[in-house]
């Protein structure tokens, strides 16, 4: 397995991952992404998304999509997961937990105070997962979105 940062050549593999993980997440009439911008948000010049790549023999086997944001009461930055998707065919392989172990590297190299991330709550195998790593739920809060679009 090898992890590498993106690059814009990534583009199709990365609109292609989000696509597949909005099946799984039985969500794809609400993914309407395109490789355009994948291209100007991951690899634009303003863009404040970072993605890591997992490849195993040469080929794309999932990702981790994150980006930035700032903890008021740790007055550091943390990381926020935003997509982390393994392709069926390569789970069970470690591939999962070594992209957020990579996350988990970065922000701490950073200084960064956390690694956050939202998981729908019906996704059991995901929660199991996550919670073996050492993450916990945060259940006294709850997301809202104001939605633009």
């Amino acid at each position: 397995m090898n992890l590498r940062p993106a690059v814009p050549a990534d583009a199709p593999e990365i609109l292609a991952l989000i696509q597949e993980l909005a099946e799984y997440e039985e969500l794809r009439d609400l993914c309407i992404a395109t490789q355009a911008d994948i291209e100007r948000e991951v690899f634009g010049p303003n863009s404040v998304v970072q993605v890591v790549m997992a490849e195993v023999d040469g080929v794309v086997a999932g990702f981790a999509l994150y980006f930035f944001n700032f903890s008021t009461f740790l007055g550091r930055r943390g990381i926020y997961l935003e997509d982390l998707f393994v392709r069926p065919a390569y789970r069970g392989q470690g591939i999962g937990k070594a992209l957020l172990l990579k996350l988990k590297d970065i922000a701490i190299e950073a200084g960064y105070g956390r690694v956050e991330w939202a998981v729908l709550d019906w996704n059991t195998p995901s929660i199991e997962f996550y919670k073996a790593l050492g993450a916990r739920p945060l259940d006294e809060w709850t997301t809202f979105r104001l939605a633009l679009t």
